[in-house]
């Protein structure tokens, strides 16, 4: 392996839905670089229900036999006081806790016309909350020590929309925010948030795939990135996009846009200056919400200068 390779030594990595899929390749990855691993699965269907250790204990299994280190645990993510017990079984064994990795989902696909409320809440309890209890539960371990790495994982329905999952688009997007809020309050100790959008044949996408991409979009063509964003040199406040290989970033852009003056603030003028308004001629991320507001008080106080 070269010098500068991105190794885990000492580490400690949680990863939730690490029975299956891209958690199980994640967990495998991370151990076969050094880390010491949850692994982290409650054995649902993919609806959240059921629920065995069998999937974690498998895994595990594997870690251990390739030399590494993991243990196996089938805490809920959707219940605090067990997420913190997981976190707080990783650290009274390994002293620390390094890594989260909030990999764990369900679906629930159903049109919005047809979906329950109940399907709705559950997807969110799993995907937004689960990843919020997790980054809870570790977010002072890793201040006092100075250093720490998370990813939460979206998806491109968060991104872009998919049909019938407005439950898990919602969920996935919510992932965003969380991201740019932790990033800014997690500088200062070393805390690096990041997202991962990965795409790949799993239990929740195989049955929309055609054969022939299964085999180019397997789990492990993703793992390389997200070993990027819990590396110790590894961005913050990026959403990684991946699959088959591939390797992408998406932003959330603004355009320039225009001032209007006092007298000519109105529906109409909007409307009429909506292409204006939309060009994508200078566009740029913002670094935080208040850059918003500084913008449009530069715009206002020079258009007002003229």
């Amino acid at each position: 392996m070269q010098e500068d390779a991105i190794r885990f030594d000492d580490r400690v990595a949680i990863v939730t839905g690490a029975g299956n899929g891209l958690g199980r390749s994640h967990a495998l990855g991370l151990a076969a670089r050094g880390a010491k691993v949850v692994v982290n699965d409650r054995g649902t269907a993919l609806d959240g229900s059921g629920g065995s250790i069998s999937a974690a204990a498998k895994v595990t299994a594997e870690i251990e036999a390739a030399g590494g280190v993991a243990m196996a645990d089938e805490a809920d993510v959707t219940d605090f006081a067990q997420v913190a017990a997981m976190v707080e079984r990783a650290r009274e064994r390994w002293g620390r806790v390094d890594i989260l990795v909030s990999n764990a989902g369900i679906l629930r696909d159903k049109s919005f016309a047809k979906m329950g409320l109940d399907d709705f809440r559950a997807v969110l309890e799993v995907h937004l909350m689960g990843a919020v209890h997790g980054a809870k539960a570790v977010w002072d371990i890793m201040r006092a020590q100075n250093y720490g790495r998370i990813v939460f994982t979206s998806s491109s329905s968060g991104l872009y929309g998919n049909f019938g999952q407005a439950n898990y688009g919602t969920a996935k997007t919510g992932l965003i925010g969380l991201m740019n809020v932790l990033h800014h309050e997690g500088q200062k100790n070393d805390i690096r948030v990041n997202i991962l959008s990965p795409t790949a044949a799993t239990r929740m996408t195989e049955q929309y795939l055609a054969a022939e991409d299964k085999a180019l979009l397997a789990p492990e063509t993703v793992t390389p990135g997200l070993l990027y964003l819990v590396g110790p040199h590894a961005p913050s406040r990026v959403m990684l996009c991946a699959g088959a290989g591939c390797f992408a970033r998406a932003e959330i852009l603004e355009t320039e846009g225009i001032f209007l003056p006092e007298a000519e603030r109105s529906p109409e003028a909007v409307a009429q200056r909506f292409a204006a308004i939309s060009d994508r001629g200078r566009h740029a991320p913002l670094p935080d919400a208040w850059a918003q507001t500084k913008k449009y008080v530069a715009m206002a106080r020079r258009m007002a200068g003229r």
